[in-house]
């Protein structure tokens, strides 16, 4: 559980699946995304993750300043990784901010695979 506010009435908390279902959903609206895959996966690229999944592609660990991020992602072929990954980078830092107030202090983008976008 996060602690979003706290004072005399009380507090708000958000658990931690809910953190990454947030930063699940910000990382798929990503140019250049095909699709999340979970970190524990066998050798082949079958277990991309449609939305309704979309945590299990996502590690959250709470730190004193705030929280690390850990995404495993499968990319356009085409696209720049590096872009890509950045764009992930600034994309969860943004939506984290505005939607929870949390600071993130760390995000990696795991890259585990590269696949032909369907249009």
């Amino acid at each position: 559980m996060f602690v979003l506010e706290s004072n005399e009435l009380g507090k708000v908390t958000i658990s931690k699946e809910a953190v990454q279902t947030i930063v699940g959903m910000a990382t798929v609206e990503c140019y250049g995304l095909v699709g999340m895959i979970p970190r524990k996966v066998s050798n082949s690229l079958t277990s991309i993750l449609g939305v309704e999944s979309i945590r299990k592609g996502v590690e959250v660990n709470e730190t004193p300043e705030g929280v690390e991020v850990d995404v495993y992602v499968v990319v356009s072929y085409g696209t720049k990784i590096s872009e890509v990954g950045y764009n992930i980078m600034q994309k969860i830092k943004y939506v984290m901010d505005k939607i929870t107030g949390i600071p993130v202090t760390r995000v990696n983008v795991n890259v585990q695979g590269v696949k032909v976008a369907k249009e």
